[in-house]
């Protein structure tokens, strides 16, 4: 029944995803969905983009061995991320009335912060991607007892996923968040319901956690070696994410400004909200089967929560389960998908052919997602992270290299070309040399290349302009460059 279940839903999935791709005529449509998408639409495609994988897994396994500490990434920095794009980016990108936000950079610097920018925000969807495909070959595997490997689960689900969001771009994508977030929502909620029925009530769980010191939020001592990486891991998809194509997108598929500061907080505060459903699940299952959970703990802490639901609820139960669950990494994968394969044909390709016609260039953008998808595939295949690891380093690119010139762009009218160039190359050398050449557990890579980014963009807007009205020194005397001029001007009249 379980895998009956699962089987339907995948294929009800595509056939939702095709039969929406006969209105994709433009790439308009396919990038934005042809910026007509209403408020409960944005709101569900904004949460069901956030709520993938690492949240149903990734949140809730890291947490059981980390405590809230070890989660500040996400879903608090992640849900701020939201909250600040909506309130604060959300306003200032949508009237410029682009379809990618690398167009953002071209806009603002020129072409070669354009490139730069986007090259970046393409290769941070790597991990991401790859932690939504791992999930899903992981799920193949579970649900089917070791009948389906994870490997071939991997590329089960890559088909299925590539399958509508190739045909249906971002108006696809929509339509389906907007069913898969009605499903995780209700889904989750109850089994949360059951599961608290098994563990004496969510009152239980809490009072636990606290007592395993699992509520300790902030460093237990106020020393750098603590605050450091706690400030690191914060801020990395809090402003790392901000620069990135699906958040952009759904801001610019609202059918107003309104709805696209309004969907983007309202999508934000919910994932926050739902995210710690996961978390309370599986806690629940270490303190129902200490020692059998424990024991998956050291082994893989991502297998906790859907084993505990396949050999401790109904078959009702996870079929729910497993279908919001499918719904969250699906979503989610689309989304990271279709993200980079548009900012890769928009930002790369059309500086290369700058006269392509709408219909060669939407082929452009399908051909794209093929070809990521199959890079992405690969990638997940040879690869060892966690999906909470992949996802979280997702970011550190985009933070390092393009947060600043778009922050400061958008809010700092002195920021020039040229501040923008030095950001660029001063953010991504030192997160690049960091890596390599400091204690990473002490100094995250990706905030010193946030540091660095700051400084080149201050240095590289205002030592010019310094420049041009620098003190001259002339005949011993300080002369400043007008009084300057007038002298020479003074010495030349009759």
């Amino acid at each position: 029944m379980l895998l009956a279940s699962v089987v339907a839903y995948l294929l009800f999935s595509v056939m939702v995803g095709l039969f929406v791709a006969r209105n994709v005529s433009s790439s308009t449509d396919y990038a934005v969905a042809g910026r007509n998408l209403a408020l409960p639409v944005v709101t569900a495609t904004v949460f069901a983009t956030w709520f993938g994988s690492e949240t149903v897994l990734g949140i809730s396994s890291t947490f059981v061995e980390e405590g809230l500490g070890g989660i500040v990434s996400d879903p608090f920095g992640a849900s701020l991320c939201l909250i600040l794009a909506g309130l604060f980016f959300a306003p200032k990108l949508y009237r410029l009335n682009l379809l990618t936000i690398g167009s953002y950079y071209r806009v603002r610097y020129n072409r070669f912060v354009e490139v730069a920018c986007s090259i970046c925000i393409i290769v941070s969807y790597l991990g991401w991607v790859a932690a939504q495909i791992s999930a899903l070959g992981l799920i193949f595997s579970v649900i089917t007892n070791g009948g389906i490997t994870k490997e071939m689960g991997m590329i089960i689900g890559t088909a299925i996923v590539l399958t509508y969001t190739l045909f249906g771009g971002m108006l696809a994508v929509a339509v389906l968040d907007f069913i898969q977030m009605s499903v995780i929502c209700v889904g989750l909620i109850y089994i949360a319901y059951v599961v608290s029925g098994m563990t004496g009530g969510v009152g239980a769980v809490v009072d636990h956690m606290d007592a395993a010191g699992k509520l300790q939020f902030f460093p237990s001592e106020f020393k750098y070696e603590l605050w450091v990486p706690f400030i690191g891991a914060s801020v990395t998809m809090m402003l790392g994410s901000i620069p990135q194509q699906d958040v952009f997108q759904r801001i610019t598929s609202a059918r107003n400004e309104k709805t696209a500061v309004r969907g983007a907080v309202l999508g934000g505060s919910l994932y926050f909200l739902f995210a710690f459903i996961p978390v309370f699940l599986a806690y629940g299952a270490t303190m129902i089967d200490p020692a059998k959970f424990n024991a998956i703990l050291a082994e893989d802490s991502q297998l906790v929560l859907p084993t505990f639901i396949l050999e401790q609820t109904p078959v009702f139960v996870q079929v729910v389960f497993f279908g919001a669950l499918l719904s969250a990494i699906m979503s989610t994968s689309s989304a990271t998908l279709l993200a980079p394969s548009v900012s890769f044909a928009e930002n790369i390709v059309k500086v290369i052919f700058p006269n392509i016609d709408d219909k060669r260039f939407l082929l452009i953008m399908r051909v794209s997602v093929f070809v990521f998808a199959c890079i992405v595939l690969g990638f997940s295949l040879n690869s060892n992270a966690s999906i909470f690891e992949m996802v979280e380093q997702a970011y550190e690119i985009t933070l390092a290299a393009a947060f600043a010139p778009l922050a400061f762009g958008l809010f700092w009218k002195r920021a020039t070309t040229q501040g923008a160039t030095f950001s660029i190359i001063a953010g991504l050398t030192m997160w690049l040399t960091a890596k390599f050449t400091v204690d990473t557990d002490i100094w995250p890579p990706q905030l010193l290349g946030l540091f660095a980014g700051i400084a080149g963009m201050l240095i590289g807007s205002l030592l010019p302009q310094w420049i041009a009205h620098r003190p001259l020194l002339r005949d011993g005397k300080i002369h400043s460059a007008v009084e300057s001029h007038i002298d020479m001007i003074d010495h030349n009249l009759p």
